[in-house]
């Protein structure tokens, strides 16, 4: 089985897939400081609560967007999956598309995997909407070439900012506001975080496909994508698990 790991600002995803389908997935908070030690024993006792033995681990592939989050990833594989990762971005690790950008190397490796997950399964051109760390839209054409993309702040990073900035303003959770109009100060706020982020996401999509001069259909993912689907039409394609199928085809495409 192949293990299939996203390791994000925020979260760290592990994902088990056994050739066909996604057996077992589970979360963690990013830490650089989390050693392969720690690792395993949080991940084998979530495997076995799935009814999953670690040693049926025979494949590891790693996308990660913090460096100091490697080390002790690739040695979990290593040590005890007894395996290599296959790290994205690496020299040698091919992708099934161009980068159309100046400096491809800027790019992200979880903003091509979720481009690579997303043509193979919707076609394109499209617009993947990420809710994650940052909103981010990555725009990918007819052939499945990446062609750039956007980076706006999070909306949990927002709301924080907020309340660090404003001594009177408390920290709330992100959620659809009863109304546009605040009755109180935690309604103001939800209210302009979450119609804001909807109004952010559908100026900037409209602002995208004026500039493509194409139609483009718009996939969600990310952890607020389900909150933030529900106050707009514009999204066609909720997909949580866009990353993790995005690894797995760049495995994949990687086999001898």
């Amino acid at each position: 089985m192949l293990l299939a790991i996203d390791a994000g600002n925020t979260n760290i995803v592990f994902a088990v897939h056994d050739g066909e389908r996604i057996r077992g997935q589970w979360r963690a908070s990013t830490s650089d400081a989390r050693t392969a030690d720690e690792h395993l024993v949080w991940l084998s006792n979530l495997m076995a609560f799935d009814g999953l033995n670690p040693a049926d681990i025979e494949r590891a592939i790693l996308s990660t967007v913090v460096p100091q989050a490697r080390m002790g990833i690739e040695t979990l594989c290593r040590r005890f999956f007894g395996c290599e990762a296959m790290v994205v971005g690496d020299p040698g690790v091919r992708l099934p598309l161009e980068v159309l950008l100046e400096r491809p190397s800027e790019v992200g490796a979880d903003r091509l995997v979720n481009a690579v997950a997303a043509h193979t399964t919707y076609g394109g051109p499209l617009i993947v909407v990420d809710f994650g760390t940052a909103t981010t839209l990555d725009i990918v054409d007819g052939d499945g070439n990446y062609a750039g993309g956007v980076i706006a702040p999070g909306i949990n990073l927002s709301m924080r900012a907020l309340h660090m900035a404003a001594a009177q303003l408390p920290n709330v959770a992100v959620e659809r506001p009863a109304s546009v109009i605040g009755k109180s100060t935690v309604g103001a706020m939800q209210s302009g975080v979450f119609w804001g982020y909807v109004a952010l996401v559908e100026g900037l999509v409209a602002r995208v496909r004026t500039e493509f001069g194409a139609p483009m259909k718009i996939i969600a993912t990310g952890g607020l994508a389900p909150v933030f689907r529900a106050g707009t039409d514009l999204i066609e394609h909720e997909d949580p698990d866009l990353t993790i199928r995005g690894l797995v085809e760049i495995y994949r495409y990687n086999l001898p």
